[in-house]
């Protein structure tokens, strides 16, 4: 098995082609990807194609339009809006007959010493991965390979067979892609959509179209914490919010809309 997530094919009329492996298989069908992975993959196209070291990405929304399959796939990529200290990028994700299965957008703004005159209160930190204990399950039946296997998970409280808020600590055990360490915004964003999962307390379907997560620095280290909670509602609406954290404290949130049903 390839020990990355995606493998780059080459070029073709609708962008960068990359084949997915095994690793992105997520839990609700065994054809289609968790929405970690293609998340992760559309964030890495638009940092490496439009690459600024005077910008920090701050903000990326990704539309999950339909399920997206362990197949090959296709990213192009834009800057919507140039500017030299506001910019916006998108990308489009799309399958072999031209369908668009997903799309992101990304705010970068641009960074500069800017002193505060009253400074900044204490980070809030939670308990690090070194010394917890794996969580071995999942909370429900999962494929024997795929991205739950692909991503080590550490809970600092709650757990798989705990439903309920919960905070855990996920690392990437591959690369995203060959030859290419994982980014910071490529670790944050194959683990925020794991949030409504971290947090579960619904046993039925809780399926998120969407992702959007708010950043004020990148992430620092391989290990990305959801601080996670989902909210429920009787006429089959649900949110899941994370915290995130790295060993500094906080950099960030998370938000996925639920589609509950059984």
């Amino acid at each position: 098995m390839t020990d990355t997530f995606f493998v780059p094919d080459g070029t073709s009329a609708q962008g960068l082609a990359f084949l997915a492996t095994d690793h992105t298989r997520g839990p609700w069908d065994p054809d289609a990807q968790h929405g970690g992975p293609p998340s992760a993959l559309l964030g890495h196209v638009m940092e490496t194609a439009h690459a600024r070291t005077d910008q920090q990405v701050v903000r990326v929304t990704v539309e999950l339009l339909r399920p997206v399959p362990v197949a090959r796939l296709h990213v192009a990529t834009q800057v919507a809006r140039p500017g030299r200290k506001v910019e916006m990028l998108e990308a489009t994700l799309r399958d072999d007959g031209g369908s668009v299965l997903a799309l992101a957008r990304a705010w970068r703004i641009r960074t500069a010493d800017v002193p505060l005159t009253d400074g900044q209160a204490p980070a809030d930190r939670v308990e690090g991965p070194d010394g917890v204990a794996e969580g071995r399950s999942f909370f429900r039946e999962v494929p024997p390979i795929g991205y739950v296997q692909a991503m080590e998970t550490r809970f600092a409280s709650g757990g798989w067979d705990d439903p309920g808020p919960a905070t855990a600590w996920l690392r990437m055990r591959y690369p995203l892609v060959p030859d290419a360490a994982p980014s910071p915004l490529v670790r944050t964003l194959i683990a925020a959509d794991s949030g409504n999962g971290v947090s579960a307390s619904f046993d039925g379907l809780f399926i998120n179209p969407d992702l959007t997560v708010h950043l004020v620095r990148p992430a620092v280290g391989e290990w990305v914490c959801l601080q996670a909670r989902t909210t429920l509602t009787d006429h089959g609406v649900g949110l899941a919010e994370s915290m995130l954290h790295d060993a500094r404290g906080p950099f960030g949130r998370g938000a996925q809309t639920l589609l509950l049903d059984r």
